[in-house]
């Protein structure tokens, strides 16, 4: 039975459009010999059914960081970027890469980060013209921000292998979500916790691949919002305070201490950079607080 259900998956993760290259499993999207994926997404996508959109998201998770990367996102953003998908072809994919976003990650690390990035170009379509529903932008927020929520491996760039990088893919969906004007309230808060989880995570991880830059982008976005009071962000930072959890009492200690402090002063510098240069007056309110988590710092 093992062996027969082996057979299934292999075979399912054959199926690809004509042409494809059968002797990759894990990705069976063959690329143009051209390199030419602007004229290639025209094509591909145009006859793409639900096996072509399975085997490109297939490749999205592949091991060999010229296939995932270079190819197979680049590949996808000229399709999405390009309008060369409809609808229910981007509600597909939204399933598809929410169902990977559910489960565990491949021993790799690689399809979650991608998946996650793969969807913040479909929020980025929806912003360019609508075609989720208000439920379904819903759904994406509460994907996106419950990912971001739960990234717990900090890999970044890694010679050999490329990117893997969560956090920062995370937050450009919430980047995406946060631009668009239909967002409620509500889903405004939801990304606001997950970026606040995600500022400095528990552990002994230091980002120096620029996550905390990527965190504060949806921040400054979502700073333009009317709906965001002044006493609102005030809260927010608050929280972002040394409290007294182990880590702060003695920072400079322990490796965990001087994680937080690192992680915590380079948000707190993107954000006060971003928001003091800034033309717009809600973005430059984030300024002074920002400045205000600095000098709590130890």
């Amino acid at each position: 039975m093992k062996a027969i259900w082996s057979a299934v998956v292999a075979a399912a993760m054959l199926v690809a459009m004509p042409g494809a290259a059968k002797e990759r499993a894990e990705c069976a999207v063959e690329q143009p010999a051209d390199r030419d994926l602007k004229v290639f997404a025209g094509r591909y996508f145009a006859a793409a059914d639900d096996a072509a959109i399975d085997s490109l998201i297939a490749c999205l998770g592949d091991p060999d960081p010229a296939v995932r990367d270079d190819f197979a996102f680049a590949l996808w953003a000229q399709g999405l970027r390009g309008k060369h998908l409809k609808p229910d072809r981007l509600r597909y994919a939204t399933e598809k890469l929410t169902t990977i976003l559910a489960a565990p990650d491949d021993m790799a690390g690689f399809r979650r980060p991608f998946a996650v990035l793969a969807l913040s170009e479909i929020a980025r379509a929806d912003r360019v013209e609508p075609f989720l529903t208000d439920a379904e932008l819903h759904d994406l927020a509460e994907t996106g921000a419950t990912y971001l929520r739960g990234v717990t491996d900090y890999r970044g760039f890694v010679a050999g292998e490329g990117w893997r990088h969560g956090v920062a893919h995370g937050a450009d969906l919430l980047m995406q979500l946060s631009l668009n004007p239909r967002l409620t309230r509500a889903d405004a808060d939801l990304l606001l916790g997950a970026i606040a989880v995600q500022v400095a995570p528990a552990g002994s991880h230091f980002y120096v691949h620029g996550e905390a830059r990527r965190l504060a982008r949806p921040l400054l976005f979502l700073a333009k919002r009317p709906d965001i009071d002044d006493a609102a962000w005030v809260t927010w930072f608050q929280a972002l305070h040394p409290g007294d959890t182990p880590r702060w009492k003695a920072p400079y200690a322990g490796v965990e201490g001087l994680a937080a402090v690192h992680n915590s002063s380079a948000f707190g510098d993107a954000v006060y950079v971003a928001a003091s240069e800034s033309q717009d007056p809600q973005a430059r309110r984030l300024a002074p607080l920002a400045a205000g988590l600095l000098k709590a710092l130890p």
